[in-house]
């Protein structure tokens, strides 16, 4: 049996990312650039405008300025895209992030649609995805983007891996199957229509877990040395009644077949802030002037 696995330290890959940012932030300020981040909220609820804070929280502690444009919870979307599209286009604002949810009956899509691709930070915009096929890391999406940074903190050789990605959405499944192609590994991506998904998993010397399901990736599941990366963040309720956040891996089951395993909390969750705030400093650095 193998001994239990490493666990990657997402805070630790965190604040390497931070210190790279931190560089790159003293390139732009020499180069004379701004670099201001525009945050789009449309919302009346008051912990999704706490999120909001403390993610402006975060860009100002990694010194980056950054500001909300807030709208009501009864926003259309033809008030969200004119918010978008106004930033769009002021030349003091480098990057912007469109906070989620949104009001019903908006398609976040065609607002994402919207943003323009050199100030879409968080790496949402189609062309951006696009990018993203093509080997562009930096494009993509933050979360997928810290998937990658966390399989690169084992050491391990990605090409010629059995990789295996339980999850297909927009931000995380899909990019992250795209990036471990770009560096040729062998991508198997599951979904709810997976018949066995068991038996794809045991396959994995790499697996992503990023199905949003409670646990959902059983010990049984993980071959004996595979590289484990869990992208779920859920609350779940005990017996007892008391509420925990797990990730969509059994942890401990997992760790005792592991070679490296990603923990929740603490694991893609920090690195896919940093992300974010490097992203938001890159794009300032490659705006046209």
């Amino acid at each position: 049996m193998a001994s239990q696995a490493q666990v990657i330290d997402g805070k630790a890959l965190a604040e390497k990312i931070r210190r790279e940012t931190g560089d790159l932030l003293a390139r732009a300020r020499a180069e004379g650039r701004v670099v201001r981040v525009a945050v789009v909220s449309a919302t009346d609820d008051a912990a999704a405008r706490m999120y909001v804070a403390r993610q402006c929280a975060d860009f100002a502690a990694a010194g980056i300025e950054a500001l909300v444009r807030e709208l009501p919870g009864a926003a259309t979307e033809a008030e969200v895209v004119a918010a978008v599209e106004g930033l769009n286009r002021d030349g003091e604002v480098t990057g912007i992030v469109l906070a989620l949810p949104l009001p019903d009956g908006i398609d976040v899509r065609r607002v994402q649609e919207r943003i323009r691709p050199a100030k879409d930070i968080e790496g949402v915009h189609p062309r951006n995805l696009g990018l993203t096929a093509l080997g562009r890391l930096r494009a993509g999406p933050s979360t997928a983007q810290a998937v990658i940074e966390a399989i690169d903190a084992t050491g391990i050789d990605v090409r010629g891996k059995e990789a295996v990605i339980v999850g297909r959405s927009q931000i995380v499944g899909k990019p992250v199957a795209l990036m471990l192609i770009e560096r040729r590994a062998t991508v198997t991506v599951c979904h709810t229509a997976t018949r066995d998904l068991a038996g794809h998993a045991r396959r994995a010397e790499i697996l992503v877990a990023a199905a949003g399901r409670p646990e959902i990736i059983t010990g049984d599941m993980v071959r004996e040395g595979a590289v484990v990366i869990d992208v779920g963040i859920n609350r779940v309720t005990l017996p007892d009644g008391t509420r925990r956040t797990v990730g969509d891996v059994r942890f401990e089951a997992a760790r005792a077949r592991a070679s490296w395993i990603t923990p929740v909390p603490g694991g893609v969750g920090p690195v896919t802030v940093a992300v974010l705030l490097r992203s938001a400093v890159s794009a300032a650095l490659e705006a046209e002037r």
